[in-house]
């Protein structure tokens, strides 16, 4: 089996302000304080001798590898990305960034943000704008019912709150 993978389609270039905060502040962490901290570690590694037997430079630069792959993604994605920050006008509809207070059929209240691809693992309750649940729930208006397909089975989801301030 090779390695060849198929490209994946990127995601939605959209992402909060607070997305983008965290995800720069990543960055920062990465370039400013573990890369270099670990670079200091491949170096005293490299220098106890034989680096063909030293576990502990390979190991090092592996992490260094890593960190450098992550570096150049989150250059390359922040460098394409759109900030919303903006409130939309009508504040009964849902877009990108809002609350959205959902109820399904049991009875189950959730609540959930509709946030970028990049952010939606940072909080349980972020879903990614590309997921079936929030291209369902996109432009719809309060109290409107979403049939949905889920691998469980058909629900149907009423919207009981919109709200872009938390």
């Amino acid at each position: 089996m090779g390695r060849y993978r198929a490209p994946q389609k990127p995601g939605s270039k959209y992402i909060t302000a607070e997305g983008y905060q965290k995800l720069a502040e990543e960055l920062d962490y990465l370039w400013f304080e573990l890369r270099p901290e670990v670079t200091r570690a491949v170096s005293a590694a490299a220098a106890e001798g034989d680096r063909s037997e030293n576990a502990e430079y390979i190991y090092r630069k592996k992490q260094l590898r890593e960190i450098d792959s992550r570096v150049r993604f989150l250059r390359k994605r922040l460098e394409d990305m759109k900030v919303v920050s903006a409130v939309p006008e009508n504040k009964d509809k849902v877009f990108f960034g809002a609350w959205v207070t959902v109820e399904d059929d049991k009875g189950d209240e959730r609540c959930y943000r509709i946030v970028g691809p990049d952010e939606f693992d940072m909080q349980e309750e972020y879903i990614s704008m590309d997921s079936p649940v929030a291209k369902a729930l996109l432009g719809k208006a309060l109290d409107d019912e979403i049939e949905l397909e889920l691998p469980g089975g058909k629900t149907t989801l009423i919207i009981l709150d919109v709200d872009y301030k938390k």
